[in-house]
């Protein structure tokens, strides 16, 4: 009984559909619950953003072969996508594909996720139970689904990370959020051209999202030449923040770091970092934002706010399964130490797939963006990787479960040594769970042994998803 039942993916991002895609390739019943009112939501609020890494590090095999035996054409694949082409000219298109879009249930949020018959206490019997998936449509109706296994891809973009310094909103920050605060990427070339234009703009953030925020504006500057711009980070390792630049793989990728500093050098931008953000008020028609510096405390004043601090998972809908996650990072414990900035910075996490995203809840996963927890950066071809491994544990294929494969383009960045007498960005070998087929060539972090399978040493960076310090360009 349980066997017939479909396997629910939470999601219709580009994640969420490559599971789908690899399900029925499997012979598998996906039932995708998008709680959007359209196929990739999250990405379709960053439609205007421009990708760094083009098409062939954006797209998913099982998706491309479904597609394909459709008629569809891959655009080229050198090409840079923007979000919007990433859902018009791919998501778009697959989720219309007569074996999919039965399968997906638009304006439908997952509100929670059990066993049937089990809460979280429960023992005997759980892992032989079906889940049951709470689920709500945009009416307002509520509906129990049974599903044999689980994958959330929601992703983390409608969860953006607070402006304080501490990890929780600034005191003032929830009431100036309707007036003063963007979160994200708005499109200051565009639709929202009138708020920024001529106003006092802050920026709060360091990575990826902040950088496409700030190098929008600066255009913006070029034919409103009030715009003022400043931008405010905690930090201020500006290697790390700049790039690899020449020694990017990507070059699109490198090419903003450098832009960037060409703008803070000719004074386009004000830097002001570190900054940590203690409180924010408002007046009449600004916005007054107090941070820790060096020196003291100091207000900064701007009439538009966008804060570009990165996201973090919403795991409330998993309450009453049970989960081993990283106390820091959020991510499973085994995944942890490959992703934590803290740890290191290059930009670059090797393979993974079922084995490093096992939960203590038989047959459920967290992948995509989610499976990363708070840590910054994460690769969409990672999540594809992720996804197939996971479905092919899920359909008894556990020989092409462990087969877990990636090769993309190395950053140039690394500001942290993990290993003795080299950086982690250079060669060495690590070890892994399970043996698995890889490409020759460097990682980007230090031995972090996992069992006692030794595999070749790989390199992974490149194509990523949206947010504060992932792929928007």
């Amino acid at each position: 009984m349980k066997n017939q039942l479909p396997v629910a993916v939470i999601g219709a991002g580009p994640v969420g559909l490559a599971a789908a895609a690899h399900l029925i390739e499997r012979g598998e019943t996906p039932i995708v619950f998008e709680a959007g009112a359209e196929i990739g939501a999250s990405v379709g609020q960053w439609a205007h953003v421009r990708m760094f890494s083009p098409w062939e590090f954006n797209v998913d095999s099982a998706m491309v072969r479904l597609l394909e035996d459709s008629g569809w054409s891959m655009p080229p694949k050198g090409d840079l996508p923007t979000g919007e082409a990433l859902v018009t000219q791919y998501l778009r298109p697959f989720a219309e594909l007569p074996a999919i879009r039965d399968h997906i249930r638009l304006n439908t949020r997952v509100l929670a996720v059990s066993r049937r018959d089990a809460d979280k206490m429960k023992d005997a019997g759980r892992d032989e139970g079906p889940f049951v998936l709470h689920v709500q449509a945009a009416d307002g109706s509520e509906a129990l689904i049974e599903a044999r296994a689980v994958i959330d891809a929601s992703g983390t973009w409608t969860q953006p990370n607070p402006l304080g310094a501490n990890g929780l909103p600034a005191p003032g920050e929830r009431g100036a959020a309707a007036r003063h605060i963007a979160y994200g990427i708005p499109d200051a070339l565009g639709e929202q051209r009138d708020r920024y234009a001529n106003r006092r703009v802050l920026v709060v953030g360091s990575g990826h999202s902040a950088v496409n925020a700030l190098l929008a504006l600066a255009e913006l500057k070029a034919d409103a030449p009030d715009t003022q711009i400043q931008w405010a980070m905690r930090g201020s390792n500006m290697s790390r923040v700049y790039g690899g630049g020449e020694s990017d793989a990507l070059e699109a990728r490198g090419r903003l770091g450098t832009r960037l500093k060409t703008y803070v050098d000719d004074g386009v931008i004000e830097i002001v970092s570190p900054f940590r953000i203690r409180e924010i008020s408002m007046a009449a028609d600004n916005v007054r934002v107090t941070g820790e510096t060096p020196e003291g405390l100091r207000t900064l004043v701007a009439d538009e706010v966008i804060s570009a601090t990165g996201a973090r998972p919403d795991l409330s809908m998993l309450r009453e399964l049970r989960l081993d996650l990283d106390p820091a990072v959020e991510s499973t414990r085994v995944l942890a130490p490959l992703i934590d900035p803290n740890i290191h910075s290059c930009g670059t996490v090797r393979p993974h797939g079922e084995a490093e995203l096992r939960q203590p809840e038989k047959d459920f996963y967290i992948v995509g963006m989610k499976s990363y927890g708070r840590a910054p950066t994460f690769l969409l071809a990672t999540g594809y990787e992720q996804v197939r491994s996971v479905v092919a544990a899920l359909a008894g294929d556990w020989e092409a479960a462990r087969d877990v494969q990636l090769n993309l383009p190395e950053t140039g960045v690394c500001s942290t040594d993990l290993l003795e007498g080299g950086s982690c960005c250079g060669p060495t070998t690590v070890q892994i769970q399970q043996p698995a087929l890889v490409n020759l060539a460097t990682i980007g972090v230090g031995t972090l042994p996992l069992t006692n399978m030794l595999i070749q040493p790989i390199a992974v960076a490149g194509a990523a998803c949206c947010d504060g310090d992932s792929e928007c360009c």
